[in-house]
């Protein structure tokens, strides 16, 4: 029950009771809800400031987990960037260099972007230059990544192109050291059989048997086996591409023929003496772009190092050839 409060009139001499004016009453009223208003929205500032709403906390564990994120990112490009740069080593100073091909320079690998701004969409927020930067850097990756690839895409072909090359290359010798009698005679000036003088000897004499197989050094396309040609009587010519051809001379019968292809250490005939040839042997030459040369150099697929230094003494000697 509210208290009911009086007050005491002088002039007669009596109590009265005290009349609450309605404008008295709004004006408390009016105060008490404006003290009210101030007070909440003091509180509600004053806990926004301390106290986070299940909305904030959501956000801001949702911003922790993409800072973790973009560290985890920014960490494995770095190692991809690691990985990538040895690849690159790699591939500039060892499978180039043993393919005889150019490096690829550095400012080819790790170039940028030219020309349009290709960020512009990602301007005018908190972290701009940020995710900008981690753009970039991503991009460059990825153009890395497309240049290595293109590289090793080439070194394939290389690496295809240089095992045709070393299968081709004669690199045997035409009649196996178990069948050998003896090396006749070497690449040089040497004494003819016939006239005694002596001339240039373009090949090598490998003094066998008849019959003794003749085998192919290296693989390649027959062109000719005939005896259609001045003093080598039954004769077998080997295209090997690359420039180079092998020519088998004063043979006793053929076991390919023209247009035919062989491969290293195939039969392709047998040792005799047709031709102009004093005695049983084989006539090998070895021709790199039209000229000849000496195949003392091209025995490294058959022979010991003990071996070939014996051979090499041999063919050192000036003595008599044998066509």
């Amino acid at each position: 029950m509210s208290k009911v409060k009086y007050y005491y009139d002088s002039e007669s001499l009596s109590y009265k009771k005290i009349e609450r004016k309605k404008r008295t009453t709004f004006k408390y009223a009016f105060v008490f809800l404006l003290g009210s208003a101030l007070f909440g929205f003091l509180f509600v500032f004053i806990a926004s400031q301390y106290i986070q709403s299940p909305k904030e906390r959501a956000l801001k564990r949702e911003l922790q987990n993409s800072q973790l994120q973009f560290e985890l990112l920014n960490k494995k490009m770095a190692e991809a960037e690691a990985v990538l740069s040895d690849i690159a080593e790699r591939d500039n100073n060892i499978y180039r260099v043993y393919f005889e091909a150019n490096p690829i320079p550095e400012e080819q690998r790790k170039a940028g972007f030219g020309g349009i701004n290709r960020y512009k969409n990602l301007e005018g927020f908190d972290n701009s230059k940020l995710i900008i930067e981690s753009n970039k850097r991503l991009d460059i990756l990825q153009k890395q990544i497309v240049v290595q690839s293109k590289s090793l895409d080439e070194i394939t072909k290389l690496a295809e192109e240089k095992e045709k090359l070393l299968a081709a290359i004669p690199a045997i010798q035409p009649v196996s050291n178990k069948d050998l009698t003896r090396m006749a005679s070497g690449f040089g000036m040497r004494s003819d059989p016939f006239t005694k003088v002596r001339k240039m000897h373009w090949g090598m004499d490998f003094t066998a048997p008849r019959g003794t197989p003749i085998y192919a050094t290296g693989d390649g396309v027959v062109t000719r086996a005939d005896n259609r040609s001045s003093g080598y009587g039954n004769h077998i010519r080997i295209d090997h591409g690359y420039g180079y051809v092998s020519l088998y001379a004063h043979l006793y019968k053929y076991n390919v023929k023209r247009n035919q292809k062989v491969k290293r250490g195939d039969l392709i005939g047998f040792v005799g003496s047709t031709g102009r040839s004093q005695a049983p042997h084989c006539h090998y030459e070895i021709f790199k772009d039209g000229q000849r040369i000496n195949p003392i150099n091209f025995y490294y697929g058959s022979l010991t190092a003990e071996e070939f230094n014996e051979l090499l003494e041999h063919a050192s000697l000036e003595n008599q050839s044998l066509d």
